[in-house]
């Protein structure tokens, strides 16, 4: 019997401490067999991050015989070293376009022990808006991966708020709220991050019943997955949100807002409701049924509403016992974003208890560094976290503020109060260089924190660095990736492509505030450049993905000349150049969209069909891909489209989208432009003084003379593809390098 119960016993202890080892899982998903090539030691036992006292984060490479060992005291510090080794090392780089690779047999071996530590020991990343603009339709296979993408980049501290959505329709029932009211409140799948911030109530939905049970499992999916690398989820707390009919409905005091871009908000509880700890209490019992508890709870109260007549401070004290009442030990995460979080809120919050998301600390930091959004002071004796906020609206384009990044962050450790970084982005999965170069920061040494080894990079992404490689991507670090101080746009250099057609066209959407800093022929001789070194490295991946987006940002520049060439023609009345520089204006569009569907990831079709998969029904799928294409377009119905502001705010040059929809525009603008001079191109008896000009003044005259931008429904044209169903696939077409010549060749000068 013994001889029985030993073998069994050692592979019961074998399948337990396999199980308890997320990263040679992380490993193996990585590579098969990937995990036997390492040795992983996890030194001490983690301490959780809301612990003050605790030692410094570290990892440690050494070499063990064939193997390399990865050590550290945390689990995410142990994946963050894989991945260092791995770019360092191995010459591997895995990122969102990329997260697979075949090891080599033999791993590069480690020459000597080499340790890396910080004490920035919290990590966070995602911003609400990511959870809609990027993650909407994310399935557990894409979640798993990003988690590993996580783990590798040291993320401890992930905002989690999938599935909250069913917190709120059981918290609902319980007050009383039926299932047409509750669905006239939450809104649909693209649009929950703005229900959440309070932004707006019910647009989208209703939701079936079904959406609710698929984002219950996928959270629980994610928060154990989360839970086993050991990071602490942010789960959503309650920062005192309520139907806007609540005053009626249930009797409560509540500050009532003004529309969001059009869209009715959710009403403000006041802290001095009877009912306030009641309603939050319930709140935190259904969070924690369904997900648990969690040491980091984010609120944001009092988003982008301006001012309000609410005891501030009252609201910040009730918003921290509410969650101190589930977990003493919780810390509330709040983002640092225009008057949020107001002073009055945190005055009289105990430090350490509250934390402050800085949230675009290289652009418009608070913390002190010189800013629009400078607050004298800082955020006096709270903790704080230095975030890049980098992307909006998940919109496709070359961005970065290299320059200003590095400069804050050196700033930012000057702040005793300076607890972790933070990525923010309202999109992921683009521009790798940039999250690269942020999630570094805290594990470099203190000389080299201000700096950024390109060649290293480069190194890693490639393989290999060919001196084209290098000249192009100087270029780019040197002018699109260098945005200076002073320009406060909202992430990258908006397509032309994208954006309502009109006589003056420069900003896709109205909120990007983009002012010009780089020369349009920077992007397209670092365009050149890599089509130099193209055919050597078919075999690459990560080359292919960012020759396809240099290029496409190369030719949306050179589109941006291109379309003044065309008004010029327009403007001077030359029909034939008209019609020639208009023509080859569609024709880069077009060329543009078989640029780009030659990778998924810049394929419509990944971001409708993930939403039709979401469905259980006909009806359903409809339902998610209506959702899917609103939010890319129009936003909105046609007051937030037309008079809101939110129209191509989440603008994408993505194939299929270009074709089908910017296409069109631009078309029917064109056309409408050429019927026009077709028309004052024949004799007007008004002008001979006949009719209605016989009585206008010299300055009328004048301006009725210049030319007239033609007035068009746009929204008339832009609904009707917003409610088809025609297929996009996910699935790429076509050579990527071979296109990318044949674009260089007709429209970049080579």
């Amino acid at each position: 019997m013994k001889k029985i119960l030993l073998p069994l016993l050692l592979l019961f202890c074998s399948v337990v401490l396999h199980a308890a080892n997320p990263v040679e899982d992380m490993l193996e998903r990585i590579d098969k067999g990937a995990a036997k090539k390492f040795k992983i030691e996890l030194v001490g036992r983690p301490q959780p991050l809301n612990q003050s006292d605790a030692p410094r984060d570290f990892f440690e490479l050494d070499q063990s015989g064939r193997r390399v060992v990865v050590r550290g005291n945390s689990w995410v510090n142990i994946a963050t070293g894989v991945n260092w080794y791995l770019k360092h090392f191995a010459g591997i780089h895995l990122s969102w376009n990329n997260m697979t690779a075949q090891l080599p047999d033999v791993l590069p071996a480690v020459p000597h022990k080499e340790r890396h530590e910080t004490s920035l020991r919290l990590r966070y990343d995602f911003n609400y808006c990511t959870f809609s603009y990027s993650m909407a339709f994310w399935d557990w296979a894409r979640w798993e991966k990003e988690i590993d993408w996580m783990a590798l980049h040291g993320i401890n501290m992930p905002l989690a708020v999938v599935g909250t959505e069913c917190v709120w329709k059981n918290m609902l029932q319980k007050l009383g709220y039926n299932k047409s009211e509750i669905n006239q409140f939450i809104a649909g799948p693209a649009f929950l991050a703005w229900w959440e911030m309070n932004n707006l109530e019910g647009w989208g939905g209703p939701n079936p019943d079904s959406w609710y049970v698929r984002q219950e499992k996928l959270q629980k999916q994610i928060l154990k997955r989360m839970r086993q690398f050991g990071m602490s989820p942010v789960l959503p707390g309650y920062s005192g949100m309520v139907p806007h009919d609540a005053k009626q409905k249930l009797q409560l005091n509540v500050a009532e807002t003004k529309p969001w871009n059009g869209f009715t908000r959710p009403a403000n509880l006041l802290p001095t409701d009877p009912r306030f700890a009641d309603i939050a209490n319930l709140y935190y019992e259904e969070l924690t049924r369904l997900y648990g508890k969690a040491d980091f709870y984010s609120m944001d109260p009092f988003h982008e509403t301006g001012d309000l007549p609410i005891d501030y401070a009252a609201a910040g004290k009730a918003l921290m016992q509410a969650m101190k009442r589930v977990n003493p030990q919780a810390v509330w995460v709040v983002q640092g974003w225009t008057e949020n979080p107001r002073p009055q809120m945190m005055q009289d919050l105990t430090p350490g208890s509250l934390l402050i998301l800085d949230l675009f600390s290289e652009c418009r930091p608070m913390f002190g560094a010189p800013s629009v959004w400078k607050r004298e002071g800082g955020y006096g004796p709270h903790p704080w976290l230095f975030c890049m906020l980098e992307n909006f609206g998940a919109n496709v384009g070359l961005h970065g503020r290299i320059s200003q990044l590095l400069n804050n962050f050196q700033l930012a450790l000057q702040s005793p109060t300076l607890s972790g970084i933070g990525l923010t982005m309202e999109g992921s999965e683009n521009n790798p260089i940039m999250f690269e170069l942020m999630t570094e920061r805290p594990w470099l040494p203190v000389d080299e924190q201000g700096q950024f080894d390109l060649k290293a990079y480069l190194k890693a992404r490639y393989g290999h660095v060919t001196p084209h490689l290098l000249q192009a991507w100087q270029l780019l670090c040197t002018t699109i990736y260098d945005c200076p101080l002073g320009n406060n746009q909202q992430g990258p250099h908006e397509s032309i492509f994208c954006g309502r057609p009109s006589l003056d066209n420069f900003q896709a959407s109205s909120w990007s505030k983009m002012a010009n800093y780089y020369d349009p022929d920077d992007t397209r001789r670092a365009a050149l450049l890599l089509l130099e070194d193209a055919d050597q490295h078919r075999l690459s991946n990560n080359f292919c993905y960012d020759l396809v987006d240099i290029v496409r940002q190369a030719l949306a520049d050179q589109a941006r000349v291109q379309y003044q060439e065309v008004i010029a023609a327009y403007k001077s009345f030359s029909r034939k150049r008209f019609d020639a520089e208009s023509q080859r204006f569609l024709d880069m569009l077009l060329a543009q969209d078989s640029l780009l569907g030659t990778r998924t990831e810049f394929r419509l079709g990944h971001w409708t069909q993930a939403a039709r998969n979401c469905g259980t029904t006909d009806a359903e799928k409809d339902l998610y891909e209506w959702n899917a294409r609103v939010q890319i377009t129009t936003w909105g119905n046609r007051y937030c489209a037309d008079t809101g502001g939110l129209r191509d705010y989440a603008h994408k040059e993505w194939q299929g989208l270009l074709k089908d929809f910017y296409y069109p525009r631009w078309k029917t603008y064109f056309d409408a432009l050429r019927q026009q001079m077709a028309s004052n191109s024949r004799p007007n008896p008004d002008l001979l003084g006949n009719g209605q000009y016989s009585n206008k003044t010299a300055d009328e005259l004048f301006a009725l003379a210049r030319p007239h931008a033609p007035e068009i429904d746009w929204y008339a044209l832009e609904e009707p593809w917003t409610l088809q169903h025609n297929p996009y696939s996910p699935t790429p077409q076509g050579d990527p390098i071979n296109i990318a010549k044949n674009i260089a060749k007709r429209f970049l000068g080579n």
